[in-house]
């Protein structure tokens, strides 16, 4: 008797884990759209050249993923996932403080927000492998989809209304360099309020004991030298590359309607708005997608759409034009990132989770830099296009797509799916972002899905 109370109890806990994690989730995505969507305009406030704004967009998350080969020894130090995260959210969340600060330094303040936002995002990213291990024992595989998307789509309907609060109070703080200066502390301050709430709410999630098994490998270079062999392998190796693909152009579209385009912050928040928003609609439909067709299905297809991404900024300049491109770039990468995030939970078991994602989290780290390195020269000595941004637009796009063409024909389902042809699936997945249900799901998620989390069979 005693026993069975014991084992309802823990399963009461992880059920109410998951509603604390959305409520993470939702606090953590305040602070994203009143942070972390302004560290490269408040760059280009600073007067930042596109060297510093490749740096800025590539080195800090460069700097955090490798950092994270560290992060098995720093989870053995700390015992514990849930106290080595928290530690590193609130050392995140006090970052806010310099980052604000750094318009007061009378030199070189440009260089000064590159090192603060990569203490940023190194106390953001070197616990996420510890973090995914957590999550990855408190949800079942069958959910994994339904779960993530949902948990994703509440916080990006967050991050869409704080981006564009964000937004309209730099607008109204428009003026000299002291009164624009005043609208980013005030954003900065509300973002590190945000993750001190989303702190709160990480606290209260409980942990599952962490038991770590014996490894297959002995290192990073020894699973260098085997990746290639083995399917998750070929996963890691393939978001390298793309992160390389991607970060060729990813630095540049801020200061592309920034300098080029001379958008205001309103526009430019609009703009950014546009993809968030997109974004978070069609996660739910995408996660159910997952949990039917599969992982691989779902990342060939947003693996073969993505190129569009960057090709489609070569042709206008208007702002709803730039506004529709940020709705279909917002579609394709909630697919593709909710495909290799829970693609990972599929090939790998919870205890060798952390090792694995730091591996690819270096690898990819290092690729972004490249990528962002590249693209800063072509910036800088481009001569073929009316803007000096095209070229990489057009690179990007065309080796994101050699990307996909090499490897995704390798990769493998990991579960029996249900069969789908591609235009099918495309068409499934529109209909289903456009219809009526699926708003109104959205709209009533924390009153109607949570109650279907706690009747939801979860670990």
């Amino acid at each position: 008797m005693f026993f069975r109370k014991r084992g309802n109890s823990i399963e009461e806990k992880r059920k109410k884990s998951l509603d604390y994690s959305v409520k993470d989730a939702s606090f953590h995505a305040a602070m994203v759209g009143f942070g972390e969507s302004f560290f490269s305009a408040f760059a280009v406030f600073l007067k930042a050249t596109n060297l510093q704004l490749a740096l800025l967009g590539s080195l800090p998350l460069s700097i955090g993923s490798i950092l994270q080969l560290s992060s098995e020894k720093l989870l053995n130090f700390f015992g514990s996932r849930k106290k080595f995260v928290a530690v590193s959210v609130l050392l995140q969340a006090l970052t806010y403080i310099p980052i604000m600060l750094v318009f007061l330094f009378s030199t070189l303040n440009v260089y000064h927000i590159i090192f603060f936002v990569s203490l940023y995002f190194i106390f953001g990213m070197i616990s996420s492998t510890a973090w995914s291990s957590w999550m990855g024992e408190l949800v079942s595989q069958d959910e994994r989809g339904y779960y993530f998307s949902k948990r994703n789509s509440i916080a990006g309907f967050i991050s869409f209304f704080s981006l564009l609060i964000a937004g309209y109070i730099l607008q109204r703080f428009i003026g000299n360099p002291e009164t624009q200066f005043k609208g980013f502390v005030i954003i900065f301050t509300l973002a590190l309020l945000f993750r001190l709430m989303s702190l709160v709410y990480l606290l209260r999630k409980y942990e599952p004991v962490y038991r770590k098994t014996k490894d297959d490998d002995n290192g990073f270079i020894n699973f260098l030298y085997k990746a290639k062999e083995r399917d998750y392998g070929i996963l890691i190796l393939f978001l390298c590359f793309m992160n390389f693909s991607v970060f060729i152009a990813a630095p540049f579209f801020a200061a592309y309607m920034l300098y080029d385009l001379k958008l205001t912050y309103i526009e430019y928040t609009i703009v950014l708005a546009g993809a968030v928003i997109s974004k978070n609609i069609s996660m739910p439909v995408w996660g159910r997608a997952i949990d039917k067709y599969g992982n691989r299905k779902i990342l060939t297809l947003a693996g073969f759409l993505m190129p569009l991404v960057s090709l489609l900024w070569l042709f206008s300049e208007h702002v709803i034009y730039l506004v529709f491109i940020q709705i279909f770039s917002g579609f394709i990468w909630a697919g593709f990132e909710l495909s290799t995030f829970s693609s990972f939970f599929d090939k790998l078991m919870p205890n060798k989770i952390p090792k694995y994602v730091s591996y690819s989290n270096v690898l990819n780290g290092i690729a972004l830099l490249i990528g962002a390195f590249l693209g800063g020269l072509i910036v800088k000595y481009n001569s073929f296009f009316w803007s000096k941004y095209h070229a990489v637009f057009l690179i990007s796009a065309f080796l994101r797509y050699l990307v996909s063409f090499i490897f995704i024909p390798k990769l493998r389902e990991g579960r029996e799916v249900t069969s789908v042809t591609y235009p099918r699936l495309l068409l499934n997945l529109v209909t289903g972002i456009t219809t009526r249900g699926l708003v109104y799901d959205v709209a009533v998620f924390g009153r109607k899905n949570v109650s279907k989390f706690k009747k939801r069979n979860f670990p």
